[in-house]
């Protein structure tokens, strides 16, 4: 995949469609392509936030491990940003992302990751905007299996 290429799947993630070209070229120049096998792991549980992906390819799940198993809350495809969690909370990882089927991505330092979010305020706010979404989605399903197995 080209740098424009790149560029391209860049501007295809909500949070980084307001960028300017130049400025998505550097962070995509700056940031690592990544290729992950079926079943390996993007990060684990407990690991510490040091970077985000954008998932270029491919697919990956996101699994929450309790001391009795492991549940697959979330799935993610072409585009997502996953990781920027544990960056902004500055906490190690809640879950672990695995790769579903063979995926690329882009691995975004956590320096970079901030610095654009302190000098994009819309990107701040499609971040904010992104997670609220994911915590009604979590209250939704707590709701839904709470209901369907009364205490």
């Amino acid at each position: 995949m080209t740098l424009e290429t790149e560029v391209q799947s860049l501007r295809q993630v909500p949070m980084f469609r307001d960028i300017e070209p130049s400025r998505l070229k550097l962070l995509a120049f700056t940031s690592e392509r990544i290729y992950f096998s079926k079943g390996q792991a993007f990060f684990v549980q407990g690991d510490a936030a040091d970077a985000a992906y954008v998932i270029l390819d491919g697919r990956a799940e996101v699994v929450l491990s309790d001391g009795g198993g492991e549940v697959v809350v979330a799935e993610l495809g072409r585009n997502a940003l996953v990781g920027e969690m544990g960056i902004l909370s500055d906490t190690p990882r809640s879950a672990t992302v695995i790769a579903a089927e063979p995926a690329s991505a882009l691995r975004i330092d956590k320096r970079v990751f901030l610095e654009l979010l302190s000098q994009f305020p819309q990107m701040s706010i499609a971040v904010m905007r992104e997670l609220a979404s994911r915590l009604e989605r979590t209250n939704a399903q707590l709701l839904a299996r709470s209901l369907a197995h009364p205490a």
